[in-house]
């Protein structure tokens, strides 16, 4: 069996399918553990969502701020903008079943030794705790109690508080873990977040780091994988990911003409093979690397 872990999709439903068949997947040999942002500006975000329900057990999936947004509007509690490629799945016959099937997916998850988050995690959270946040939010999601589910989505968007304390309840607690968990990319050494900046991780904002260097990480000593950051692989000299302070960015710009990258999980700790397809329609021989 193989696990490969895969970046960014955002609705490239084609690449995908290309991606699965240069590493011939089997759904009942192999496992996929998809790192959020499922949908939305890409063309096929509704042939990603169908195809995943369809893979059952073999594809886990974490959401990212993309997925979530995409649930708040189907609640009524966020307007779709202007880029937005998500209405074919609001108009499906199907959408109750893929949303309920969406709002069960993971926040962050614990796979082959791996931390893997959509965006980031604060300085101070251990894997542990990590988990245990994600948890938190992932019940809220699940519940049965749709006025709930609207509460929360009309409470998740916003930049305060911008750091976490224990103490935190209610919306601004959850508020927190979902910025950390889906959105973050720069922070202080003592974890107050910053989201204006979208920038690579060598232009952080006076004050910040990117989120995987501030010194002393209490999850530093665990191999992890994230996306959303696209950036920082596609201003890279290969354009593929490197390893960065124990954390592997897997978001490699799909939905921007760049590439859609999985990484296979080796049987050492740490130890991953890159396989990378071309995203726009001329594609190029797919690429791969060994660590």
């Amino acid at each position: 069996m193989a696990l490969y872990l895969i970046g960014d999709l955002q609705g490239c439903h084609a690449p995908f399918q290309r991606l699965l068949d240069t590493v011939d997947f089997s759904p009942s040999r192999d496992r996929l553990v998809l790192l959020g942002d499922l949908v939305n500006r890409g063309p096929g975000s509704l042939e990603v969502l169908r195809q995943l329900m369809a893979l059952g057990d073999a594809a886990e999936c974490l959401l990212g701020n993309h997925d979530l947004h995409l649930l708040a509007v189907w609640q009524g509690q966020r307007k779709p903008g202007r880029n937005d490629t998500l209405q074919d799945i609001l108009d499906a016959p199907d959408c109750t079943a893929l949303m309920d099937w969406l709002r069960h997916r993971a926040m962050a998850l614990q796979r082959h030794g791996w931390l893997l988050v959509h965006a980031g995690v604060l300085p101070g959270w251990t894997d542990t705790q990590t988990l245990a946040l994600a948890g938190e939010v992932e019940r809220v999601l699940r519940t049965p109690r749709r006025r709930e589910l609207k509460d929360f989505f009309s409470a998740m968007y916003g930049n305060t508080p911008n750091r976490w304390h224990d103490s935190l309840l209610g919306a601004d607690r959850l508020r927190v873990i979902v910025n950390a968990l889906t959105r973050l990319r720069f922070c202080t050494a003592d974890g107050e977040m910053e989201f204006t900046s979208t920038e690579s991780a060598g232009a952080a904002p006076e004050g910040y780091l990117p989120w995987f260097a501030v010194p002393g990480r209490a999850t530093l000593g665990t191999p992890m994988a994230f996306g959303h950051w696209s950036t920082l692989v596609t201003e890279s000299a290969e354009g593929l990911p490197s390893v960065r302070h124990n954390t592997l960015p897997l978001d490699t710009g799909c939905v921007w003409g760049g590439c859609l990258t999985a990484a296979r999980l080796g049987n050492t700790p740490g130890a991953f093979e890159l396989v990378s397809v071309k995203c726009e329609q001329a594609m190029a021989p797919s690429r791969k690397t060994a660590r």
